[in-house]
């Protein structure tokens, strides 16, 4: 009798890589030239956002892009970040909030299942929460499913684990 072999489709921001983005970054603030004596920080507020300020617009968009910068050479996708509006801070400063996204909003999850369903294969997708479990009898039908995924664009950047056979 063939048993049923799943994985789980998630969307989750590795927070150690994360505070290790962070850090190179804030080393590099403190030793860039241009932005030595500006005040520029970047502090990570609970498991779900990271807090940019700097003196002024300009040099916060160069805060923000040696942090990104970071973050993409520790593996971190940007597709799981959302900047929130730039706010005004005492004596002229300028913070910004960037919020991090863990788990698949259900919108995304009825793509993704409706993706899986119109592939047609012996497979079956369903949502459980802020992941996504997919079930089929065949590994092969699996692997496609995963192959396809990986190629579509859905916004938010996507991890395949919690493989059963």
């Amino acid at each position: 009798m063939a048993s049923d072999n799943s994985f789980d489709v998630v969307s989750k921001v590795d927070l150690a890589e994360v505070k290790n983005a962070v850090d190179q970054a804030t080393k590099e603030i403190n030793t860039r030239f241009d932005l030595k004596d500006t005040k520029s920080r970047i502090t990570i507020e609970g498991d779900d956002a990271i807090q940019l300020a700097s003196q002024d617009e300009y040099k916060l968009e160069a805060v923000k892009e040696i942090l990104r910068q970071k973050l993409v050479k520790r593996g971190v996708s940007l597709k799981n970040l959302e900047y929130e509006k730039l706010e005004p801070a005492a004596n002229s400063s300028v913070r910004q909030k960037i919020k991090m996204v863990q788990g698949i909003p259900p919108e995304k999850a009825r793509q993704i299942a409706a993706l899986v369903k119109e592939m047609k294969l012996k497979a079956q997708a369903s949502i459980l929460g802020d992941t996504l479990r997919v079930v089929s009898k065949d590994r092969d039908t699996l692997q496609q499913i995963m192959a396809k995924l990986r190629a579509a664009d859905f916004g938010v950047a996507l991890q395949f684990t919690n493989y059963r056979n």
